[in-house]
């Protein structure tokens, strides 16, 4: 059975990069893309996909958005699986409370992609492994962990270069992290530099040894 996949993401140069991915998979057939809320409603009213990957952050409302304008449809299909570079806890549980299948972060890879796809196509819910804490303490009514305290440093990173961060620390090269991330290399080099600027260490075996001890990884 061919799985018919839309792509929501106000990235046109992620979806492409999804898109390829997926085009590798022979049993995936990506349907469409939105850029946008209203946009992504309507496509996939006129698609009528089995599995919507929705990003989270959008200008226009994002993810819990395009729940809320598509959820009489949800009984039926599409299931969604957002695909976001957020692991924030409110953001997990605000697009499962509005109905989406899973939660994955855009640090997944294209085969690890596609079999969330056909998991959550299958039935079964999918999370990336830090994330599903999130959502069993929130459904069972247990507070969550504490936030860690401030970090001047690692809040002045953008959450792209705090993808470039985690995949550097588990020590990917830069083109391994390119292609994760469907970025140039030339990209992930300058994204690199501003992380070891905004962290101040000199080096990649001393920004590991940084990202380590506030347990990025």
């Amino acid at each position: 059975m061919t799985i018919r996949v839309f792509l929501v993401d106000d990235h046109a140069v992620f979806r492409s990069g999804v898109r390829a991915e997926l085009s590798r998979e022979a049993d995936m057939d990506v349907v469409g893309e939105a850029g946008a809320v209203g946009e992504a409603i309507a496509g996939i009213g006129a698609a009528r996909p089995d599995v919507v990957l929705l990003d989270v952050h959008m200008p226009d409302g994002g993810g819990v958005a395009v729940l809320q304008g598509i959820g009489d449809r949800l009984e039926s299909g599409p299931v969604c699986l957002a695909l976001s570079v957020s692991d924030a806890a409110e953001d997990v549980i605000a697009v499962i409370r509005a109905g989406a299948r899973g939660y994955v972060t855009k640090t997944i890879s294209g085969s690890e992609l596609a079999e969330g796809i056909r998991r959550v196509a299958g039935g079964d819910a999918v999370f990336s492994p830090r994330l599903a804490g999130f959502v069993l303490d929130s459904f069972t009514g247990r507070s969550p962990a504490p936030e860690p305290p401030l970090d001047p440093e690692l809040d002045s990173l953008t959450p792209r270069e705090l993808e470039v961060l985690r995949l550097l620390a588990r020590g990917y090269t830069y083109r391994e992290i390119a292609e994760n991330l469907f970025i140039s290399v030339k990209t992930v080099e300058t994204h690199a530099s501003n992380v070891l600027r905004k962290t101040q260490q000199s080096n990649r075996n001393a920004l590991t040894r940084w990202a380590h001890r506030r347990r990025i990884d």
